[in-house]
């Protein structure tokens, strides 16, 4: 193996590292995204609506004292 060829897999390593990267980091920011309030289409705005909900019919149901 000469050093082009050891340079060549060195550099197909670090650029296939580098795209996975690329790809957690995406996928972390959007899940996070998910996760803040937004004005109605979070997944943490809908849990909020949820959990109101059930609130509200626990008190209904007299569960909720």
């Amino acid at each position: 193996m000469t050093i082009q060829d050891l340079a060549a897999v060195i550099g197909a390593l670090v650029t296939g590292l580098a795209g996975l990267f690329a790809m957690l980091r995406f996928l972390v920011k959007h899940y996070l995204n998910e996760l803040r309030p937004n004005s109605g289409s979070s997944m943490k705005d809908q849990i909020t609506r949820l959990e109101a909900r059930v609130d509200t019919i626990l008190d209904m149901l007299g569960a909720g004292k």
